[in-house]
């Protein structure tokens, strides 16, 4: 293919220009598009060249795969989603986030912005964090591809582009569109506060992503599932060996091609090997009273202690027991005054809240995780 220098590229606008005063509306539509499909291919100071396929970090690299959308709006899979955050949620098509983690120097920001620039799109929104201990840079950007220049159905050639620019920055980065709902597997135990607010969340349109199925080792909270029409699957495991329960599990999870996982205060503790395989995208929520109050009846324990605040935190569930990279957390006071039944009921609280935004934050690509902490770019 013909490549041009930077001189050249301005000289051929230019002179494509001027042609196009001495041709008719018809001629001047096709020289336009010839121009369209000649831009990236010139040089690189001005348009970025065909890159080849793009990078992105595996889940033990702290990212998960992306994969290049459809222009037209993913369809629900459920009733629950019809119902739910289809309604409420972004209806572009053409928006897309990128995530990205780099050793910090001088012109990423430059670059990345170029880059979009010379592919025609248009950066919505933009975020940032340079980590001065550790020297690592951090960045969150929304932008707009309805006007690439290669059209918005070619999304993996900007992805290449990006994965060029990545090697030579070191950069660990993730591209995601909103065109493909993320979609949740919710599993859960005997306890349902969790899962009434986040379903309530999902159908009021709160949360944008489909809920295709509920799983749980017992089948007290069907009712519920029933109640909001999502499917139940009861994956008991008493008496039979974890490891052929969790296979089970994750043959559900492919079946309903799930890519997210909330664990929803379900009480049972997942061998190391699924968690290392899962840990990316699984967010647990327990109390804050670890590793004081471990075990049964931590309510009871702390009112009898005394503690004078209580709280819940978000992370996601990595192989080490409740110690993964922290989304989020929240306290409250207690007193003299509190009961145990109180405290439950505030902790209970604390709970919905911190749950919901650790999978909002996750569900719009806002939680970067490095060195087992995350950075959180909140909305």
């Amino acid at each position: 293919k013909t490549s041009y220098s930077s001189n050249q590229c301005h000289k051929l606008d230019w002179k494509m220009q001027i042609s196009l005063q001495r041709v008719t509306p018809a001629r001047a539509s096709s020289i336009t598009k010839r121009q369209a499909l000649l831009r990236p291919n010139l040089c690189k100071p001005c348009h970025p060249r065909r890159q080849v396929q793009s990078y992105v970090a595996t889940p033990a690299n702290h990212s998960v795969p992306s994969s290049a959308p459809k222009p037209a709006n993913d369809k629900p899979s459920s009733k629950a989603s019809e119902d739910g955050g289809a309604a409420s949620g972004p209806s572009k098509t053409t928006s897309a986030t990128l995530l990205l983690q780099c050793p910090d120097t001088k012109g990423v920001v430059a670059a990345l912005s170029q880059l979009l620039y010379g592919f025609g799109c248009n950066i919505v929104s933009s975020d940032q964090f340079t980590d001065t201990d550790t020297n690592m840079f951090f960045q969150r950007i929304e932008f707009d591809f309805s006007d690439l220049i290669i059209g918005p159905g070619n999304t993996s050639v900007l992805e290449r582009a990006i994965a060029e620019l990545a090697r030579r920055f070191e950069m660990k980065w993730t591209v995601s569109y909103q065109s493909k709902r993320k979609r949740l597997a919710l599993l859960v135990s005997k306890l349902d506060h969790c899962l009434y607010d986040l379903l309530i969340r999902h159908k009021s349109g709160e949360l944008f992503c489909d809920i295709p199925i509920i799983i749980s080792n017992h089948p007290d909270l069907k009712h519920i599932a029933d109640m909001f029409g999502v499917p139940f699957r009861h994956l008991p495991l008493a008496g039979r060996d974890k490891k052929e329960q969790e296979a089970e599990i994750e043959a559900v999870l492919a079946e309903h091609d799930i890519d997210t996982i909330i664990l929803a205060r379900y009480m049972q503790i997942f061998t190391p090997e699924f968690c290392n395989r899962h840990w990316a995208h699984t967010i647990n929520i327990h109390h804050s009273f670890l590793p004081a109050f471990e075990g049964a009846k931590p309510y009871h324990r702390a009112h009898e202690r005394g503690v004078k605040i209580i709280g819940a935190t978000a992370h996601y569930a990595t192989s080490e027991l409740d110690a993964g990279p922290i989304i989020d957390q929240h306290t409250a006071r207690i007193t003299h005054r509190d009961s145990v039944h109180d405290m439950i009921r505030k902790g209970r609280d604390l709970e919905r809240l911190v749950l919901a935004r650790a999978v909002r934050w996750h569900l719009d690509d806002r939680i970067l995780v490095f060195n087992n902490k995350t950075v959180v770019f909140e909305d």
